[in-house]
């Protein structure tokens, strides 16, 4: 049973969420200096988006969504990130979570969280804690009730998405299964046991995200609910997935993003405010040929980012349109996407930097906030090496071998 009532539209087609994304992004953008600035959170600008439709644009035909390409979300997240790329982020675990449960079919939660989300409902993570000897390592625990259900245990911290959400996806292990057996929980942010602490964020970039701590104290969850994943699979003999090639992409999305909103700031701010370097000897710091030619340096690498981003996003949609999900596809997709990421690493740090040495002194006043750029990918970019992705790519090069099956890693 769905327990939002809203009137949110279903959004039908690729041109209309692109249409509409592009609306909420310039109301977004209007902003986000001055939230910068204030540190104000951008809960209005995520009630927004759940309003406009577009966190339903991936809910499947068979629970009454519209079904449209990954591709398309991919790009409603850059869309969002270049207006601001702590709403871009907060809403990535959102479809991440969407795609992993179509899987589920007409099986419990995934009708009343599908329900929820044509509502307006907004899903967010819980996934990594600290203390753990690897990020990938769980110490929160969800354990059999005598007289039925579950209880949740534990403490999350990076719960990016959390702030907005009305359902979180926690992970968590069983205990007592040998080998030890990973489960997915949803739970809802009012459950009693629930507590939310994203003050404790303390990044110097991503701000707005309010990634913080999220503490389950004897969560009561219903069987329904806890999706037992088994045994950590076998990165070799795992079954095909492209999910987390589409989890990629909308990171890789993310820092995209990031790099149009800067790369076009710091050129409005050259064209009327930068004073030329008296040498040149011309009237317009954006007439300085050096820096015309730094300017179109940074063009062609975000060029080639979101060219690559496109391609990858096209071949994750690709891929699942088979009759069966190949090796061979899914690779394929995991692949070009890593490329992406990898690249966006470096482009997208070097054209949120670059842009402030072109602008000048003048730029780096707090008021103007172009600073947040180069903070936010920076701080963005590190969720995953790209040193890893660079090894995967090689051995296929080298050797063709295809890329492990590890979930959201690649």
């Amino acid at each position: 049973m769905t327990t939002i009532e809203s009137k949110t539209p279903v959004l039908q087609s690729v041109d209309d969420a692109l249409a509409v994304a592009a609306e909420v992004a310039a109301d977004i953008a209007a902003g986000a200096v001055q939230r910068e600035i204030d540190g104000t959170l951008p809960t209005e600008q995520l009630r927004a988006v759940a309003s406009s439709g577009l966190l339903g644009i991936i809910v499947p035909a068979e629970h009454g969504g519209p079904d449209l390409p990954r591709a398309t979300a991919v790009e409603v997240l850059r869309i969002l990130s270049r207006a601001d790329s702590a709403v871009g982020q907060l809403l990535l675990a959102h479809f991440v979570l969407s795609a992993a449960i179509r899987g589920l079919g007409q099986t419990d939660p995934a009708p009343r969280i599908f329900a929820d989300i044509l509502a307006g409902a907004q899903l967010g993570n819980a996934t990594v804690e600290r203390g753990t000897r690897l990020s990938v390592d769980r110490l929160t625990t969800v354990a059999r009730r005598p007289e039925g259900g579950w209880l949740l245990n534990g403490t999350k911290y990076y719960a990016t998405g959390t702030l907005g959400s009305t359902w979180i996806g926690v992970a968590a292990r069983i205990p007592g299964t040998e080998p030890a057996h990973g489960a997915t929980v949803f739970v809802r942010t009012d459950d009693p046991g629930v507590t939310l602490n994203l003050e404790k964020w303390s990044s110097f970039g991503q701000r707005g995200t309010a990634s913080g701590e999220v503490v389950f104290d004897n969560v009561v969850v219903d069987d329904a609910l806890v999706l037992d994943e088994g045994p950590a699979p076998d990165p070799v003999t795992a079954d095909p997935s492209v999910l987390g090639a589409f989890d990629q992409a909308l990171h890789a999305a993310v820092d995209i993003g990031i790099a149009r909103a800067a790369l076009e700031d710091g050129a409005q701010f050259v064209g009327t405010r930068s004073r030329p370097w008296f040498e040149a000897q011309v009237d317009s710091a954006a007439e300085e040929p050096h820096v015309v030619r730094r300017f179109g340096e940074l063009t062609a690498r975000l060029f080639a980012l979101e060219a690559l981003l496109a391609h990858g996003a096209e071949l994750v949609d690709k891929a699942l349109a088979e009759p069966e999900l190949t090796r061979e596809s899914a690779a394929a997709a995991s692949l070009q996407v890593a490329a992406a990421k990898a690249l966006a690493q470096e482009f997208a740090v070097e054209i949120a930097s670059g842009v402030l040495e072109l602008a000048g002194s003048s730029a780096t006043d707090r008021a103007l906030a172009l600073d947040r750029h180069w903070r936010n990918v920076r701080v963005h970019s590190l969720h995953d090496p790209a040193r890893w992705k660079y090894v995967h790519l090689g051995n296929f090069t080298l050797r063709g071998t295809f890329p492990p099956r590890l979930g959201v890693l690649l």
